[in-house]
């Protein structure tokens, strides 16, 4: 967190309309991609069911 914020000095000090525009721009692409995480948080439930699905007869076998 204390880089982000050391390199958003460097960019201000150095180009500050561009730092004031990453500045605003930052929250609107999170709330863009928030969706996108979302969907990859469920997918990955998803694909992690499937998977101890398939090897619940291996665990089983396993433990015996």
């Amino acid at each position: 967190m204390m880089v982000k914020f050391l390199l958003w000095c460097i960019l201000f000090v150095f180009c500050w309309p561009l730092a004031l525009a990453a500045l605003v721009l930052y929250p609107l692409v999170w709330l863009f991609l928030l969706p996108f995480r979302i969907v990859g948080i469920a997918v990955d439930g998803v694909l992690q069911l499937v998977a101890g699905i398939i090897l619940l007869p291996a665990r089983l076998l396993r433990a015996v």
